[in-house]
């Protein structure tokens, strides 16, 4: 099985967008996270790069990425030291207060 980091985005952004509807949330509320964080349009983005060359190649990292706190999978987003994974982590933690209901503008600090 290949690493999440040479997974192609056709691959894992479905099932960001999945984990959201199964929770009644929406594929536009994830878009907007998305760019939120990373500066992409996904109506713009290659599918076909990996999900590293996607965090490596953001045109717009949000500054405020840091505020983002909590675990996901039982580790601590603060407390990753590899900053790809730590990139990786901090979307899926934002996906995840998502599907958690809590509300965009909380969300989007």
């Amino acid at each position: 099985m290949p690493s999440v980091f040479e997974m192609k985005v056709s691959k894992v952004y479905p099932l960001l967008v999945a984990k959201a509807e199964r929770k009644g949330r929406t594929k536009k509320e994830v878009d907007e996270i998305i760019e939120w964080l990373t500066g992409y349009d996904m109506k713009h983005v290659d599918q076909e790069m990996s999900y590293a060359q996607f965090f490596e190649n953001a045109p717009a990292y949000n500054p405020r990425a840091d505020l983002i706190k909590g675990s996901v999978c039982g580790i601590k987003v603060e407390s990753i030291k590899d900053p790809l994974m730590k990139k990786i982590r901090q979307l899926d933690k934002l996906v995840d207060e998502l599907s958690k209901g809590k509300p965009m503008e909380k969300i989007l600090r």
